[in-house]
């Protein structure tokens, strides 16, 4: 009875559903995006590295800017980050559009708008991860945390598939005006977001280092949350091995059109509507460590699937396999670094951690559209599986396992 109390609750409270609203709109655009751009580089370059380097890119805030938009979300105003970042990815989002629609955009554009987008992305991310612990109770965060990632992965579900046919039948710009017209929309709903203050706030006169130093401490002395930080570390790199070189592998080795692309990505979304659905009973049942560690067993699984594929739908099969042991270890790591972190150091510590996830995905991506320039992708596939292996088997002998 408290359960569905709590679940009405989320449900009247009316910063939660501008959150929730937002991000169903910043998901159905960034579909858009992540379809359209990956094959917009390859009918410019043929590349598999050029397609994969754009992906490094997207990734670069997470490293460079990581513990910075951090500090900066934690002493400055949160909403008023929110606003500016959101108009930021407005404006990025327009520059692309009119350099397509003149037919001046070159892959260089690309990189430079795509970092300036990822960068502002990245810090409204946080912002919206530090914010939500202060608009609802610490009982609702598991509860919101999966209904925010339900909504994510329905979106995946079908944005794919629409991006791909909006390709095929109209035009690359008419794809990203959607995507330019959620962001637009996103930034008129964090107009109406109302932030109460925070209970501690930091100190604005101590310096830079000094409040990174605080989210770096944070992070490397609560062991509750370093270890599956770590282990999303090498996660990443695992993945990073593959989600570089995927597109080029379904279009260059399969012979996929951009309409399978698009139906592929929008099978893969289905592994994460199940995860968000299951994860509130699983965690009835089963601790989170218990939750954590077995999922890893699905992404073995999503590998060895893939190494096999010879159809882009069972790529597509692979993917939900993937998406679905994804959903479920993001969303017990985002609900323990918020219930274990103090808010006044959420934002660092999000930052930091984020920062520490995100370094292997660079090296990652570059060695894998270097390889596919020479190799075989499905190579890339059996490394990958290898690392899950690894990171299992170091985790079910590790107390993490035993978190409740």
């Amino acid at each position: 009875m408290k359960h569905v109390n709590e679940e009405r609750t989320l449900w009247r409270n009316r910063n939660f559903l501008l959150l929730w609203g937002g991000s169903t709109l910043s998901s159905f655009g960034m579909q858009m995006y992540s379809i359209a751009i990956p094959l917009l580089i390859y009918d410019l370059s043929q590349s598999a590295l050029a397609m994969s380097m754009m992906r490094a890119i997207e990734f670069f805030p997470n490293i460079f800017l990581g513990m910075l938009a951090g500090v900066l979300v934690d002493r400055l105003n949160r909403k008023r980050m929110m606003m500016w970042t959101s108009f930021i990815q407005v404006l990025s989002m327009a520059a692309i559009l009119v350099l397509l629609m003149t037919k001046q955009l070159e892959i260089w554009h690309l990189y430079i708008i795509g970092f300036v987008l990822s960068s502002a992305g990245y810090t409204f991310g946080n912002a919206n991860h530090s914010v939500l612990p202060q608009l609802i109770s610490k009982e609702q965060l598991t509860s919101a945390n999966a209904k925010l990632s339900l909504v994510d992965t329905l979106i995946r579900m079908i944005g794919p598939g629409i991006a791909g046919m909006l390709i095929a039948a109209f035009s690359y710009e008419s794809t990203l005006t959607i995507y330019f017209g959620c962001l637009f929309l996103l930034f008129v709903f964090v107009q109406f977001l109302q932030v109460p203050p925070r209970g501690r706030e930091t100190n604005g006169s101590a310096s830079l280092w000094k409040d990174m130093k605080e989210g770096i401490d944070e992070l490397l002395h609560n062991q509750t949350l370093l270890t599956p930080t770590v282990t999303v570390l090498f996660s990443n790199f695992a993945s990073s091995l593959v989600i570089g070189v995927l597109v080029f592998f379904a279009t260059d080795v399969l012979g996929a059109n951009s309409e399978e692309i698009g139906f592929m990505f929008t099978i893969s979304a289905i592994g994460g509507i199940i995860g968000a659905s299951v994860v509130g009973k699983l965690r009835k049942r089963f601790g989170r460590g218990t939750i954590y560690t077995y999922s890893l067993l699905f992404d073995i699984l999503a590998m060895a699937l893939l190494i096999f594929t010879p159809t882009w739908w069972m790529i597509g099969i692979a993917l939900a396999i993937r998406t679905f042991s994804t959903t479920l270890s993001n969303i017990v790591y985002f609900t323990i670094r918020q219930e274990f972190t103090p808010n006044h150091l959420l934002g660092r510590v999000a930052g930091t951690s984020s920062m520490l996830m995100k370094l292997t995905l660079p090296v990652g991506l570059f060695i894998s559209g270097l390889w596919a320039e020479w190799f075989s992708v499905r190579i890339l596939f059996v490394c990958s599986m290898c690392i899950f292996i690894l990171l299992f088997l170091r985790l079910f002998h590790h107390p993490f396992r035993q978190l409740k």
